[in-house]
């Protein structure tokens, strides 16, 4: 098992990376309560080798890129940034999506001046909005890909159908879907990205994830002298090379065992016995 993977063939990262939701309040609508907490955590994930940090634009009405600039302005030159456009946020319990093309490419411009950057590396369609002709999402951040905005352009919760589509518009670099050991159901989805050598990002990487004493998990954790949550992401990096977890936390000591997972090795009979004997995929929502 590889420790890295390169997306798009030439953006080569550490393959446990960094969700920045949880910063956010838990309606993802205000900025941290301990805005020093955060950045400490921020410097501590590049400290202990992070250099893929993924956001939005909607987490926190886009402070939480603001968050990041604060916290690692200058960025080191490995450090790969991935934001997301498309979501409107009217309320605090509201995540809408909105693909209308000058939206999107006004939403980049407003990212590009928080993050303080002047390309983004890897900028996510956050969801794809069903009023709007795909083509016209994707050629948007084409148009962006073009004037030298964004270097690579990603999915989030899409289908194989969809990606299919999009690749006849634009390069796809990556599709970032949740996925996790108890939550399978996007398995053709990242099998079909395997298959293409497109990055399969899984969100909630430990979402519903049994890691009580005697679970499975946790078997298999005492086996490899491990926790059960770096148990559950060693499966994610054993299950293909082209999975990048995005784990989010706001403790350090969290953030530490999430990064030392990519130590771990499973065998391929550890694997299997997961694979087997935790609950079957659930159905999509």
């Amino acid at each position: 098992m590889t420790k890295t993977i390169t997306v798009a063939g030439d953006l080569r990262v550490n393959r446990i990376g960094y969700g920045t939701m949880r910063l956010a309040d838990a309606a993802v609508w205000h900025g941290p309560a301990d805005r020093d907490a955060a950045i400490t955590v921020l410097r501590g994930a590049i400290e202990l080798g992070v250099n893929f940090v993924d956001t939005s634009d909607a987490y926190a009405l886009g402070e939480s890129e603001q968050l990041i600039a604060e916290a690692l302005h200058p960025y080191g030159e490995d450090l790969v940034i991935a934001t997301k456009v498309g979501v409107t946020r009217p309320s605090p319990a509201e995540w809408e999506p909105l693909g209308h093309p000058a939206y999107l490419r006004q939403q980049a411009e407003l990212s590009l001046r928080r993050l303080k950057l002047d390309h983004i590396d890897l900028l996510q369609l956050h969801r794809i909005d069903p009023k709007v002709p795909l083509a016209d999402q994707i050629g948007a951040l084409r148009q962006l890909l073009d004037e030298g905005k964004v270097r690579h352009i990603g999915l989030s919760e899409a289908t194989v159908e969809q990606i299919r589509e999009a690749v006849e518009i634009a390069p796809i670099a990556s599709v970032q879907n949740q996925y996790s050991l108890a939550t399978r159901h996007e398995e053709p989805v990242l099998d079909y990205t395997a298959a293409q050598g497109i990055t399969f990002i899984p969100y909630f990487p430990v979402a519903m994830v049994d890691t009580a004493a005697g679970s499975p998990v946790a078997t298999v954790a005492a086996e490899i002298g491990a926790t059960a949550t770096q148990t559950a992401l060693a499966w994610l990096l054993h299950r293909s090379p082209t999975v990048l977890p995005i784990p989010g936390t706001t403790s350090l000591s969290h953030l530490r065992e999430n990064v030392a997972a990519a130590d771990l090795q499973l065998s391929d009979e550890q694997f299997e016995r997961l694979s087997a004997s935790v609950a079957a995929p659930v159905a999509a929502p």
